[in-house]
């Protein structure tokens, strides 16, 4: 499963991997985890026909466990021409294995979320670089859904509409 959304997204989302519901269906975040995805774009003013929502692997892990490394290296590139071809004016890594891979560190989600960086795309793209905010994967949510843990969320929701915003005025001058 590849993806889908609007080919002209501004908000691109990345999580991890499909899960069973996600695998059955053939379309990302659609189970649990997908509609407290759908409540977040929408708390953000946002349709998700109005997103691009994928993930770094293409197919579910074994038992639904993490990805491992070698197959985030083997994924990795599919998310890339995705990336590529959708041009967001913001990507959102839901959860550690996608900011791990779209940043290129090895830090954990807890120190990366609500942080701006930025995706640099290959230089033969010639594409340039996109915002990336970090946040926590929805399935995270759904387990640990505290006051503090929906408020750093909101937090890094709001600073996405907040760097589209600005974006587009930037755009406008």
């Amino acid at each position: 499963m590849f993806g889908e959304g609007s080919a002209s997204a501004e908000i691109f989302f990345v999580g991890e991997a499909p899960g069973e519901t996600e695998d059955a269906t053939g379309r990302p975040f659609v189970g649990r985890a997908g509609q407290k995805l759908d409540e977040m774009i929408h708390a953000m003013g946002v349709r998700r026909d109005e997103c691009y929502i994928a993930n770094v692997l293409k197919s579910r892990p074994l038992d639904n466990r993490t990805p491992l490394p070698a197959e985030v290296e083997l994924c990795g590139p599919y998310l890339v021409e995705q990336i590529l071809i959708i041009r967001p004016k913001v990507l959102v890594s839901l959860g550690g294995p996608a900011s791990k891979l779209l940043l290129k560190v090895d830090t954990g989600i807890t120190k990366l979320r609500g942080i701006w960086t930025e995706w640099v795309p290959p230089s033969e793209s010639g594409a340039a670089p996109i915002p990336v905010m970090p946040t926590f994967h929805p399935a995270y949510l759904l387990r640990n859904y505290t006051p503090q843990t929906r408020r750093e969320v909101w937090s890094d929701l709001k600073a996405v509409m907040q760097r589209i915003s600005e974006l587009k005025s930037a755009t406008k001058k």
